[in-house]
């Protein structure tokens, strides 16, 4: 292992499951890792507890009227830090000398500007907001490339593609790079009809066979736009085009990737279904470390299988696929509709299936425009949302 000076990590969105497994990671290796930045939503309750654990520098709560209710409960707790709140708040500590490793996990379209802030100020990004890259790729990169920071994908899938290409991210072609191959669990209806999916509830998709997630990703998961998003990740982290990625059902979740080459190999990365192993691996990149994860047992695990996804049933993930070859800023206007249609259905207020027709309506209501900065970006953000709920009410 080779040396390395203590890394200041600040966890965006510490209360969540990536943040919780990131924490466990840091904590195994306090010789290593600090956390130096915790930040939450509203959920002042598990700040505080993780805050008592890791005592950071600072604490941020991104409801501002959470604040005062923030500080007495730390200062109750005997947890001498300072606090923080609202957005630009987050953004602030990122771009400080606070850190210098920011793992970006808040959810949905909310992480984007923290996330542009840490790699406009040469932080190692652990991405695991894809929102922010599927909103904003172009704009992702730039950042990166004037910070001059690193970016280290922690979604499993991009993770392991990162392990199987030589030097992370490299030019496709230079590499004898034929395909990106995605895999995806199926979640939860996996070989359903949509017959069979017309009465799901929300807590029938909230249940993945395989990972602990929050209720949002759940249902992406379910719907498969999770893997949709993942494909205009992918994209964007890689280079390539939509015709070199592929996407494969593999209900065991073992194999997290592969990577097909020109000479008919095909790396693959292979895993217990445990976030900790490439947050492990992003965190301490180029060593390795133990992130506390069971070693995979292949010879007791079950048979291995793979197949094609249905599209037909499983629409989203073909309406990523189409967002993706407009171009543009088509995956934000996907990505915003879909945080819409997914919030109505775990409130209760659209079918299931309606998920997919409500962001085909919102993409077809809004072609996609060229990515030009974020204010223009955001305006388009809420052109979608607001679309996708005038499009809800009228059904109602």
């Amino acid at each position: 292992m080779s040396t390395m000076a203590l890394r200041k990590v600040a966890v965006l969105g510490a209360t969540g499951s990536i943040g919780g497994s990131t924490l466990d990671v840091i904590a195994r290796h306090p010789e290593r890792f600090r956390a130096t930045v915790l930040t939450a939503h509203s959920n002042v309750s598990a700040l505080v507890e993780r805050c008592l654990q890791h005592r950071p520098a600072l604490a941020v709560i991104a409801d501002a009227s959470l604040e005062g209710e923030l500080a007495r409960r730390l200062a109750a707790a005997g947890v001498r830090c300072d606090v923080a709140s609202g957005h630009d708040a987050i953004t602030e500590a990122v771009s400080g000398t606070l850190c210098d490793t920011v793992v970006a996990a808040i959810v949905g379209a909310a992480g984007l500007d923290s996330t542009l802030a840490a790699a406009r100020t040469g932080k190692r990004l652990l991405l695991a907001n894809k929102e922010s890259i599927v909103m904003a790729g172009p704009l992702l990169l730039e950042a990166l490339a004037t910070g001059g920071g690193e970016l280290i994908p922690v979604d499993s899938e991009h993770n392991a593609i990162f392990q199987c290409l030589p030097g992370g991210r490299p030019s496709l072609d230079a590499s004898g790079v034929r395909r990106l191959i995605l895999t995806a669990s199926g979640g939860p209806f996996r070989g359903r009809s949509r017959a069979e999916l017309a009465a799901v509830t929300p807590e029938q998709a909230c249940k993945h066979p395989n990972w602990v997630m929050g209720r949002k990703i759940s249902v992406d998961s379910a719907t498969l736009m999770n893997k949709g998003l993942e494909v205009i990740e992918a994209h964007h982290l890689f280079g390539a085009p939509a015709e070199r990625i592929e996407v494969l059902v593999h209900p065991q979740s073992l194999v997290h990737s592969l990577v097909e080459y020109v000479d008919g190999s095909v790396l693959a990365q292979l895993g217990n279904p445990d976030m900790r192993t490439a947050i492990a691996h992003a965190l301490a990149w180029p060593d390795r470390i133990d992130a506390g994860v069971a070693p995979l047992d292949l010879a007791a695990s079950a048979p291995l299988a793979f197949q094609a996804p249905d599209l037909a049933t499983f629409r989203c993930l073909a309406l990523a696929f189409q967002a993706l070859r407009a171009g543009g800023d088509a995956p934000a206007i996907l990505n915003a509709a879909n945080e819409v249609a997914v919030e109505a259905f775990l409130a209760g207020g659209l079918p299931f299936l309606s998920i997919a027709d409500l962001v085909e309506s919102v993409l077809t209501e809004l072609p996609a425009q060229p990515v030009v900065d974020v204010q223009t970006l955001n305006e388009r953000d809420r052109s979608a949302r607001d679309a996708a709920r005038r499009i809800l009410r009228n059904a109602c």
